[in-house]
């Protein structure tokens, strides 16, 4: 049930807050009053389609928010028409998209006119019309469908944008790719880096050392000293 329907900057309405009753509420006036105003912001609120040239002469933007009760709960659904740019959609509160907004407001408002939106047509209502003529037991389907929503609320509470967390998301799975491929498998590359770089720094010297050794070793002197002189190279 509407209980409180709040217009800001729509068309000729510069602000307006009706509360219907429990029971039969009418709104009566003259042609160009904002009678119909009235409907095309009980539309924008199940998802229906926003126009910048809705926004009020001179604002920025338009503001729809419906506040309805179904049994013990209250949902608050919202819509805001800026005059430059795309439309938003919230429910209580949560950035949604027009479509999650419609599927939302599916069993909370029916508008019926010459042609207007029909319940009957609408996909959600069809498929809970076969459940109901089907005996299907949806609870376990209600149960996951509060709980991702509960999750959803969770991750927008952590801030951040979408498409800067995939953007992210790709960036990390490149660099672990990366590492994967360098093959860094052996945890005391390092020190084995380390050393052959020493050795190689310091080939020059080794090569020169080894040539003097077999120079000694070839020279004409007592097998004794040719040895002494190539250790001594080595």
């Amino acid at each position: 049930m509407l209980v409180e329907l709040r217009v800001a900057n729509l068309g000729l309405i510069d602000e307006l807050t009706v509360a219907p009753g429990p029971n039969m509420t009418v709104v009566t006036g003259e042609t160009g009053a904002g009678k119909t105003l009235i409907v095309s912001a009980i539309s924008l609120l199940i998802g229906g389609r926003a126009d910048a040239s809705m926004v009020s002469p001179g604002a920025s933007e338009a503001v729809v928010d419906g506040r309805f009760v179904v049994g013990d709960d209250e949902v608050v659904l919202s819509r805001v028409i800026p005059a430059e740019g795309r439309s938003r959609a919230y429910c209580n509160g949560r950035p949604v998209t027009a479509a999650e907004l419609a599927e939302m407001a599916a069993g909370l408002v029916e508008v019926h006119g010459q042609h207007a939106h029909q319940q009957l047509l609408a996909p959600v209502a069809q498929r809970q019309a076969l459940d109901v003529f089907g005996r299907i037991d949806i609870g376990p389907l209600r149960a996951a469908v509060s709980q991702v929503r509960k999750l959803e609320a969770q991750r927008a509470a952590l801030g951040g944008d979408e498409r800067d967390r995939a953007r992210q998301v790709d960036l990390l799975a490149f660099q672990l790719n990366e590492i994967d491929e360098a093959g860094l498998g052996d945890p005391g590359e390092d020190d084995q880096l380390r050393q052959a770089e020493s050795e190689l720094a310091h080939a020059a010297d080794l090569r020169a050392a080894g040539l003097a050794a077999i120079a000694s070793l070839s020279a004409e002197r007592a097998a004794r000293d040719q040895v002494a002189a190539a250790a001594s190279q080595l």
